[in-house]
């Protein structure tokens, strides 16, 4: 159950994340609100998570989630480059996640 606050975790950084690119700054108001409730929300799963998982693995994955899916959501839909490198680095992250996940034991 920890692990899986992580991953939900994750996917809502690549939220948090997104909002903050469209929020312009904080100028606008509901790139900005989804950004607080995104931001809240995985600060929040992952502080759950923390309480049974090793900070080293989970931390990672967390990131980890985000920073590929963050990439993969800025390619598809923000116009974002594409490139083989980019592609084959996403993957290496993802591979690098699993790997963490499952090498992070549950207190």
């Amino acid at each position: 159950m920890a692990w899986l606050l992580v991953i939900v975790a994750g996917v809502l950084e690549v939220g948090f994340a997104v909002g903050l690119k469209l929020s312009h700054g904080f100028t606008r108001l509901w790139p900005t609100v989804a950004f607080c409730a995104f931001a809240l929300g995985s600060f929040g799963l992952l502080t759950l998570a923390l309480k049974k998982l090793d900070v080293g693995p989970a931390y990672a994955v967390w990131t980890g989630i985000g920073a590929a899916g963050t990439a993969l959501y800025g390619m598809i839909f923000l116009g974002d480059v594409v490139s083989t490198l980019k592609i084959i680095s996403i993957t290496m992250v993802i591979v690098g996640v699993i790997g963490l996940q499952l090498s992070g034991g549950v207190r």
